[in-house]
């Protein structure tokens, strides 16, 4: 049934002579969601959101104060008694969703690859060896939450009491079930334990997930800009990079991520609200409460709370903080992880301290220090883990005279602890052994090249963003150089020798090499260079999809692109001539090689973006990507496209340049430029120009090019990058958030970071 606000909007909307498309794109609400309101299938407006539409149709005061009444009266009635001990479950009214049946089956499928995602983090982290500790929490301060007449869903008039939202870590999910808004903040300090709380959250809520509900999947919020990106656009994007399968047209012609964001059929859990960029914390806030999804929000106490006295609470949501572990939680736990022999464990003389009534000024250190999940994870792995180390070292005063010294020695301690052994998980051939010296270097390298970016996410396709930007021009110039040139000398000695080859790679080398970093830069310079990894897989006539909506805008882009480079390439060429002979005879001769080879080049550079669109596939949603595994998916694919590159760029070079030159025999006298000398042309394009596309212009050619060549040839990181950081995940500095590393904590990366920087000098090799 239509509500008075949806007929309001309706009006409004069409006295402004506005689609629901244009009333979306003008106010930042969803199209869904606009519809919902209009035929009455959502009837809970936000009152930011009202607002937001007000501005769009630009209403009267008096037409704004109706809109926000007829609001405010059609709010749904608060499910079930309202006394202060009741606590009602979530209905479906106010969880997202129920998924259509349209995108059951994607979900189920993103249910199954989030769960096993989670799963294998678990056990990388060992989260119930011996058995989980026992993170509790206490309700939130009461201005850090909403009313509970709006946590509640209560009617106008209604005052219904506080629920009960006490437990423990098991119980989070019957926790957040009590909740009829489906929105809660997790407050914690550093190390409390939030991001377990979420992952236990997620396998929690999928374990007994119906099939149309609604799938949780955990965002990293550190990246998200909510003055640039609306929530809902962010949200799809971190879904397209953590699964790619999710990148194949869905219903609507959207893509399945897309399609799944604006249906509700995400349930965001959002970890690490403080992480946002200083300054955005109250845009962030402000845009959560433009919507109403159901969502769990974590965020260390003091960054939400600033936040909150900015603006407002979110909207709608109840509020819980973690408390500190308590003495008998670490005397009951710690033992359980350490060797036991007739003596008993080494941590019993120590905890012994923790237990005494009045414990020593040592003793009183350690206690705070071993108050928080982190900290007792740190103890665990420099001393239960570790054969002849002794625990008790840490009530000497002499060397911790403060918690915090404590503190700076657990996670200085624990990258010299990890990397004593090799891992015993993996076969033979797969362990390395890493120099301490050089380790700390590198792991102190990439965080501080992530503290530089403002993120948690170390992606493998942008370490090339820890140079500036003229390093990476550079470097592509470089690299592209060698690689044109080496392929030029070859092919060109077929024809004109060892001697006429080499000196033919080293001229190309020098010009086509630059060419290809200077389009490089001017696209970098320009920010329309973003060089994300690719989400598709190519099958030999097999590829699925709209072909001929994808066909022709690469074919559009390949054709501009290679105008732009073959009349570059060839104006350069003549300049280069007359810097050696005659100035003005090379100018004119670089302007007709770069009018030839401009059309030849755009068309064979069209033609090859336009046939490789053909073959694209999406990957399966199932295959959730894991750092290595969508690099060895994009390496895949980059070589399937030099394969097409070469005969399709090369033929179509070295005929559309012999057919240019028969045209222009006819006014300008015969060339010495025959079929053989066509063939060599096309074979040197096609390869040089695959070779230089694909280092200057892909992700994986940009991991080639940095990771794998210029990073490590300047000691800033190992040659085997990918080895290094899988060895890294596997003992525990690491660990995987979709298809991107992070540091184990972000304490922890603060810490090397820190200390990378006191360091500043690299060790010598």
């Amino acid at each position: 049934m239509t509500t008075q606000f949806g007929v309001l909007l309706r009006q409004f909307r069409r006295q402004a002579g506005m689609t629901q498309e244009q009333l979306a794109e003008r106010s930042g609400v969803g199209v869904r969601t606009i519809r919902g309101f209009e035929t009455g299938e959502r009837a809970d407006p936000r009152v930011a959101t009202v607002r937001l539409l007000a501005d769009a149709v630009d209403l009267a005061p008096a037409q704004r104060d109706d809109l926000l009444l007829a609001a405010a009266a059609g709010r749904a009635p608060l499910p079930g008694p309202a006394d202060p001990g009741t606590a009602p479950s979530v209905t479906a009214g106010n969880q997202p969703g129920p998924v259509p049946d349209a995108l059951a089956d994607t979900a189920d499928q993103l249910a199954r690859a989030v769960t096993s995602r989670w799963r294998r983090e678990a056990e990388q982290r060992q989260l119930a060896d011996p058995f989980p500790l026992p993170v509790g929490w206490r309700p939130a301060p009461d201005g850090l939450t909403d009313h509970w007449a709006n946590i509640r869903r209560a009617p106008a008039g209604a005052e219904p009491g506080p629920l009960d939202l006490t437990g423990e870590l098991e119980q989070v999910v019957d926790v957040y079930r009590r909740i009829p808004s489906g929105r809660l903040v997790v407050l914690g300090r550093a190390g409390s334990g939030k991001t377990v709380l979420t992952l236990r959250f997620v396998l929690g809520l999928l374990a007994g997930r119906a099939r149309d509900a609604a799938v949780p999947v955990i965002f990293g919020l550190g990246s998200w800009n909510p003055a640039t990106t609306p929530l809902r656009e962010w949200l799809t994007g971190r879904l397209l990079r953590d699964f790619p399968g999710l990148a194949a047209p869905g219903p609507s012609g959207s893509t399945l991520a897309v399609a799944l964001v604006e249906a509700d059929g995400i349930l965001p859990v959002l970890d690490g609200f403080d992480e946002i960029a200083d300054g955005l914390h109250r845009a962030a806030l402000e845009a959560l409460n433009t919507t109403t999804l159901p969502l769990l929000l974590t965020s260390r106490p003091a960054e939400y709370a600033a936040a909150v006295a900015g603006t407002d609470v979110l909207t709608s949501a109840a509020g819980i903080e973690l408390t500190d572990l308590t003495r008998t939680d670490v005397v009951n736990y710690l033992p359980r992880t350490a060797r036991k022999d007739a003596g008993g464990t080494v941590w019993d003389p120590v905890l012994a301290e923790l237990r005494a009534d009045r414990p020593s000024p040592a003793g009183a250190n350690l206690g705070a220090v071993l108050t928080t999940p982190l900290m007792v994870m740190l103890a665990r792995t420099s001393y239960s883990n570790t054969p002849g180390r002794d625990p008790a070292e840490l009530l000497d005063t002499a060397r911790f005279a403060t918690p915090e010294a404590i503190e700076d020695h657990l996670l200085d301690s624990f990258i010299p602890t990890v990397y004593r052994y090799q891992p015993d998980n993996r076969p033979t051939g797969q362990r390395r052994r890493w120099e301490l010296d050089r380790v700390q270097h590198w792991l102190g390298y990439l965080a501080t090249h992530l503290d530089r970016l403002g993120t948690r996410d170390l992606a493998w396709w942008q370490l090339n963003s820890t140079l500036r930007r003229s390093s990476r021009v550079l470097a592509v110039g470089i690299v592209a150089a060698l690689a044109i040139g080496l392929v030029d000398s070859l092919v060109d000695g077929l024809l004109d020798g060892v001697a006429g080859g080499l000196l033919s790679g080293l001229v190309n080398g020098f010009i086509v090499g630059p060419a290809f970093a200077l389009v490089h830069g001017i696209l970098v310079v320009s920010g329309r260079l973003a060089i994300e990894p690719s989400r598709v897989r190519m099958r030999l006539l097999r590829g699925t999809g709209d072909v001929r909506a994808r066909f022709l805008p690469r074919f559009t882009a390949g054709l501009l692109g290679g105008l732009l480079f073959g009349f570059g390439d060839g104006l350069v060429t003549g300049l280069l001539n007359g810097l050696f002979f005659d100035f003005g005879d090379g100018l004119v001769s670089g302007l007709i090689d770069g009018l030839v080879s401009g059309p030849v080049f755009g068309l064979a550079a069209g033609l090859v973006f336009g046939f490789v669109s053909w073959l694209e596939s999406p990957l399966d949603i199932g295959s959730a990507a894991s750092p290595a595994g969508l690099l060895h998916t994009n390496r895949t694919t980059v070589v399937f496209q030099l394969l097409l590159w070469v005969p399709v760029f090369g033929l179509a070079v070295g005929f559309g340049m012999f057919s240019v030159i028969g045209l222009a025999e006819g006014y300008l006298g015969p060339f010495v430029f025959g079929l053989d000398n066509a063939l060599i042309v096309g074979l040197a394009s096609g390869i040089g120009g695959g070779l230089g596309y694909a280092l200057s212009f892909t992700a994986w050619g940009q991991w080639v090019v940095f990771a794998r060549l210029w990073l490590p040839l300047t000691g800033r990181l190992p040659w085997a990058v990918m080895a290094f950081l899988d060895d890294a995940y596997q003992r525990g500095v690491l660990r995987q958030s979709g298809a991107v590393y992070q540091f184990r904590h972000a304490r922890l990366q603060d810490r090397l970071s820190q200390v990378f920087e006191a360091r500043s000098v690299p060790p010598k090799s």
